[in-house]
């Protein structure tokens, strides 16, 4: 028996539209990621040439995403483990004046330089 051309072009296009819709569509990066230059969402980043803020962070929440700068440059916080009693009072009066905000979560720049900084 006989091949039909038709039927082996027929075939042939069956397999290339499998292929293609097996491919999965990459999608674009954010702008905002690259424009600051972190490497993703809700990921800090210090930045030591800005002049006003130490670190930048591009935060995402659902389908809202915003850059948000934090953290005053220069300053450093008390850290996660603060050793003298100056420390310990500085880390507790930042956590309690900005506490409010804190708790606004990740769309707040008080959260990320709690979070962060101290």
């Amino acid at each position: 028996m006989e091949s039909l051309p038709w039927l082996e072009l027929l075939q042939k296009e069956v397999k290339d539209v499998a292929v293609r819709k097996k491919r999965t569509v990459r999608r674009k990066k954010d702008s905002r990621l690259k424009r600051v230059g972190v490497s993703g969402y809700n990921k800090p980043k210090r930045t030591p040439n800005h002049r006003t803020k130490s670190h930048v962070v591009v935060a995402k929440v659902g389908k809202k995403v915003k850059t948000i700068r934090f953290g005053q440059q220069g300053v450093s916080g008390a850290g996660k483990s603060p050793k003298s009693t100056a420390q310990r009072k500085r880390r507790a009066s930042f956590k309690a004046r900005h506490a409010k905000n804190i708790a606004k979560g990740k769309m707040s720049a008080a959260y990320w330089a709690n979070k962060v900084k101290w």
